[in-house]
């Protein structure tokens, strides 16, 4: 893992570059090799929940392409906070 300090071309870059990832702490930039996740085995509560999530994935996309369901949320929308987060944690709640 590496720091950048005082790099105009690295600082504030966010992502995936080739094997190296760029990340974004209060102190700065943070640059470190892509990790290695080919051997990790995932258990079944963990395949569930990432298969949950895929669904409220789902959920939240179609709120967006729906008005309809987009006014049950508007009146609930916060400043600052985005339609599509608000439908992925109600889906995430109470599984709508």
């Amino acid at each position: 893992m590496a720091r950048v300090i005082k790099n105009n071309i690295a600082e504030g870059l966010k992502g995936r570059l080739g094997d190296l990832v760029f990340k974004q702490y209060s102190y700065g930039t943070v640059v470190s090799k892509r990790p290695d996740r080919s051997k990790v085995k995932l258990s079944r509560k963990q395949k569930e929940a990432n298969q949950r999530f895929v669904k409220a994935v789902a959920y939240a996309k179609k709120v967006m392409r729906t008005p309809a369901l987009q006014t049950g949320y508007t009146n609930q929308l916060k400043k600052g906070k985005s339609l599509y987060h608000l439908a992925l944690a109600d889906f995430m709640r109470n599984g709508a």
